[in-house]
């Protein structure tokens, strides 16, 4: 009979939001074993945009505002101590973010979502301002803007990061902690006996008194076999990226931003496609469409690739941080933020779930608002 490995947690899920929480808890002296699943899984981090992105999180929930921005200030040292550890650089830039407007209307509305905001009247509301085309054209010195563009809004807490390097140095760094990482180890079912969460996979069983269920759009069967409810659905999103290019763009935005190797990724499309990650012409002529309104000498840049991915959305687009009733230890982690959370997730999230249950401050992204 094959053994049983045990750990003190067992996080299904290695994509970013696991492997963010893995490392959490891994720091804070919990031994820790991640069930990855396959190299042909869905994995958002595969398309992720790279966006640490604050101005617009929240409008219809303060308490997302407020995380959002908490992460956000905690991305430095997050990005350093994992660059100390790994040697990997995460490229993670805080220059602050735009979001282009092609219309009166879209101005209009942009200064209407950030009057909401304002009116919060916290500390960790976002520093938004909106620019007029005049203002914008200050802040982007030498670059064309096409005739559409009526103006911006920007804020001075955003950043990006590339995400696949986020990912690699994520789990470099578990590997540094002594967690461990089973590949291909896809999660068939979960149990609880005597108290313990014990799963079983081709690669054997695995036990442990914690359970965090990260996997994605993989998670509802083993989120529901524990109690616990999960209303999420895929969402596609395609990205267009261009050739390498001489450094124009000093900020990110949040659907053009310059990379740190010079090419401009263009993104990203909303589409209720299923599971399906094709990607279509339509789409991409629509991209490039918007790309050549905001910045028209991109129309003689060359295009590279394009590529979609799967958003993991909640009804109202919100995390969603859901523990069981019926079994305390096991709780399920979902968002479409796995990059702008990350580090929220690993200092804040990942201690919260050892000690558990869930305090008041997580009690507004809990399952209990759908019901």
């Amino acid at each position: 009979m094959t053994q049983t490995l045990t750990s003190d947690v067992l996080v299904i899920g290695g994509g970013l939001v696991g492997a963010a929480l893995a490392y959490g808890m891994a720091a804070a002296g919990a031994t820790v074993r991640i069930l990855d699943g396959g190299d042909g899984d869905i994995r958002a981090a595969r398309a992720n945009f790279g966006l640490i992105w604050v101005q617009s999180k929240g409008h219809d929930m303060p308490a997302y505002a407020r995380w959002t921005r908490q992460s956000a200030d905690l991305w430095g040292e997050f990005a350093v101590e994992l660059g100390a550890m790994t040697g990997v650089s995460l490229h993670h830039r805080q220059m602050g973010g735009l979001s282009y407007c092609l219309s009166d209307k879209q101005l209009d509305d942009k200064r209407a979502e950030i009057a909401r905001l304002h009116n919060q009247r916290a500390p960790w509301s976002p520093d938004v301002t909106v620019l007029d085309r005049k203002e914008l054209s200050g802040l982007l010195p030498g670059v064309k803007l096409g005739p559409a563009v009526r103006g911006a809004s920007f804020c001075p807490q955003d950043g990006e990061c590339n995400p696949l390097a986020l990912l690699s140095s994520l789990q470099q760094a578990l590997a540094a902690q002594g967690a461990s990482i089973h590949r291909n180890a896809k999660a068939h079912s979960v149990a609880v006996v005597a108290g313990r969460f014990r799963v079983a996979t081709e690669q054997g069983a695995f036990e442990a008194p914690r359970f965090v269920l990260a996997a994605g759009l993989g998670s509802k069967p083993l989120a529901e076999s524990l109690g616990i409810a999960a209303p999420i659905r895929p969402q596609r999103g395609q990205i267009l990226v261009t050739e390498r290019l001489p450094d124009f763009l000093p900020f990110t935005g949040d659907t053009l931003r310059q990379t740190a190797e010079g090419t401009v990724m263009v993104g990203a499309t909303h589409e209720d496609a299923g599971l399906d990650l094709s990607t279509t012409a339509d789409a991409s002529a629509e991209l490039a469409r918007h790309a050549v309104a905001v910045f028209p000498d991109l129309a003689r840049v060359n295009l590279i690739r394009t590529w979609a991915g799967l958003r993991v959305l909640t009804p109202d687009g919100n995390p969603l941080y859901a523990e069981s009733v019926d079994h305390p230890g096991a709780v399920m982690v979902t968002c479409h933020s796995g990059v702008t959370l990350a580090a929220a997730h690993a200092r804040l999230l990942a201690p919260a779930i050892l000690d558990g249950p869930l305090g008041r401050d997580f009690a507004p992204f809990s399952a209990a608002r759908f019901a």
